[in-house]
């Protein structure tokens, strides 16, 4: 994938030599704490429209990624709303970033081609985004970049593996009964957590992923009882190792996403509302992207009516997030209990049965140490909006997009959409999680909002 840089010129259209098709169109640059550029907050407010599209984007490598998303996401829009709406588009960027051997439909044809080494070194992309993420970890990174290629077959250089990735992660090497906060991939045995890991991928379809040291068919997924096979050594789990890598990353990003919503995008937002009380925006996030517009809501005043609608893509948050009570747990509600009802409009979860990032891989980035079924125990109290929709939310409708389409969405509350139909393509291990650009997710947008001709 092709690195673009240079300046970034707001409110023109052109983006660090990436043209953006769309006009007006500017960007909410905020950094990891959530603070916003000024600068960019400025031009967002000044655009001359009746309607804001607020879009945040997911993982990515560097900009020019997101800005490319941006690009095609918002081509459609013109030719749908209606003659009194006026469009203007926001590309919010904020510090997140993707390993490059996650292939993006339509974005990465050459990489799209080869098949990802994903169990082996780190390629100069991913090392680079990984530098960019974690800039005072340089020494950290460079070790563990040794680990994958060398690929020993040795306990003691996944020992050193996990205490490298617990570094990056942020979390200290205790249980999870001590410290319930931190999920059980960074606490348990490493070995074990590498060997789950690999079976996952291998469910994934990913390539390379066979049986070699974890006993795991590729065409079946495997046995998922405890313990290492015989035979095989340990070289074959250095593909769940670099996974787990891979879940450091997202671990931080999760948690970054919801500071940027809340303490960045959502203030913003109502500041800019309150300076022009007649401006709609409509909130479209994709991955954790849909974590920084949902977080931006516990910012939302209440009473306020502002925020005309949001469109979840393929979101990378509890399934359970807007729950009241979560049913696990009666006493407990989701992290963003109620927060639908700040918007004067309904909160879209278009969900997809081919993106495997959120159907296999989230539930054991997402779970905690203490549960009895283990690491690949799935069950439902770990599921991904974007994986099967919004849960345990009452009267929440659950619609095809072709019915969405044809008989529209409702004009309030939580609405889980099956968008399967067309967010169907990509390969391992993420499936088809970034295949988003399509027009018809761009038309239920313009529905949710009521811009439609």
């Amino acid at each position: 994938m092709a690195n673009v840089g240079g300046g970034f010129g707001f409110g023109t259209g052109v983006v660090g030599g990436v043209g953006v098709g769309v006009r007006p169109y500017a960007e909410l640059t905020f950094d990891s704490e959530g603070d916003v550029d000024r600068v960019t907050q400025g031009t967002v407010s000044r655009m001359e429209a009746t309607d804001l599209l607020v879009f945040a984007h997911g993982w990515n490598s560097d900009r020019s990624t997101a800005t490319r998303l941006y690009d095609r996401f918002f081509a459609p829009f013109e030719g749908l709303v209606g003659s009194g709406v006026r469009l203007g588009y926001v590309g919010v960027v904020w510090p997140s970033m993707r390993f490059s051997d996650e292939p993006i439909p339509d974005f990465d044809t050459l990489a799209a081609l080869a098949e990802p080494d994903l169990g082996g070194a780190l390629d100069p992309l991913t090392r680079r985004a990984l530098e960019e993420f974690w800039p005072e970890r340089r020494a950290e990174l460079d070790r563990v970049a040794e680990l994958l290629a060398e690929r020993a077959d040795s306990a003691a250089a996944f020992i050193e593996f996990g205490a490298l990735i617990r570094e990056l992660a942020g979390v200290d090497a205790v249980p999870a009964l001590v410290a319930p906060s931190v999920p059980a991939i960074f606490t348990d045995d490493v070995l074990e957590v590498c060997r789950a890991l690999s079976v996952a991928l291998a469910r994934a379809g990913a390539p390379g992923t066979g049986a070699a040291g974890t006993g795991v068919p590729a065409a079946a997924g495997g046995p998922e009882g405890p313990g290492l096979t015989v035979g095989g050594g340990m070289r074959g789990l250095w593909g769940g190792a670099k996974e787990l890598l891979r879940q450091a990353a997202y671990y931080k990003m999760k948690k970054r996403a919801g500071v940027v919503g809340e303490r960045g995008l959502g203030p913003v937002l109502a500041q800019l509302a309150a300076a022009r009380p007649a401006l709609r925006f409509h909130l479209i996030g994709h991955s954790f992207g849909a974590r920084v517009v949902s977080f931006s809501l516990r910012a939302v005043p209440d009473r306020a009516r502002y925020v005309k609608s949001v469109t979840l893509l393929q979101g990378a948050f509890s399934h359970y997030a807007f729950a009241d009570r979560l049913p696990h747990d009666k006493g407990t509600g989701g992290a963003l209990r109620g927060l639908q009802r700040r918007v004067d409009g309904p909160v879209v979860a278009c969900h997809s049965p081919h993106d495997s990032a959120l159907k296999i891989f989230y539930p054991l980035a997402s779970r905690m140490a203490g549960d009895s079924a283990g690491l690949l125990g799935f069950d439902e109290r770990w599921g991904a909006i974007g994986h099967d929709g919004v849960q345990a939310v009452p009267g929440a409708p659950r619609l095809t997009l072709d019915t969405a389409l044809r008989e529209g969405v409702p004009t309030t509350g939580c609405v889980s959409v099956d968008a399967g139909s067309v967010v169907r393509r990509g390969g391992a291990p993420s499936g088809a999680h970034s295949d988003i650009c399509h027009e018809e997710l761009a038309r239920l947008v313009v529905d949710a909002g009521r811009m439609g001709r």
